[in-house]
């Protein structure tokens, strides 16, 4: 599990830096404001949770269900939130009609996010962690 946790917070991580990257010297003016900073804001929602999961990784040796939920639930929550916004920014840019679809994914990730971060809060409460 440790091995997995940490191949996918450096997937996340590297994907993090390229979409920094490509956001600041890519999509500069290409992009209205509004749609930048919803570009911004899933980076850095991305990198806060690689963060998460490397952290999450120096707990798989306490044999317990809650940091395997509490990694599904950061993955998917970073692919949800992170992945919607990211499309959000491009809609603008291409003019794809998203709204009715990336709407309800990106509120659903968030929660996923925030499910994570309290599972580990239980995992914390639950275990021992020395």
């Amino acid at each position: 599990m440790k091995r997995k946790i940490i191949i996918t917070a450096a997937v996340f991580g590297a994907l993090a830096v390229i979409a920094g990257a490509f956001g600041a010297h890519g999509l500069e003016g290409k992009l209205t404001p509004k749609s930048f900073e919803v570009w911004h804001t899933a980076v850095q929602y991305q990198f806060y949770h690689v963060f998460a999961l490397l952290f999450l990784s120096t707990l798989t040796r306490y044999k317990t269900g809650l940091v395997k939920n509490c990694y599904n639930l950061f993955t998917l929550g970073v692919i949800l939130f992170s992945g919607s916004l990211y499309l959000l920014a491009f809609s603008q840019m291409f003019n794809w009609q998203v709204m009715n679809f990336i709407g309800p994914v990106t509120p659903l990730g968030g929660l996923l996010l925030i499910g994570g971060w309290v599972t580990l809060g239980i995992a914390a409460l639950t275990n021992k962690f020395v």
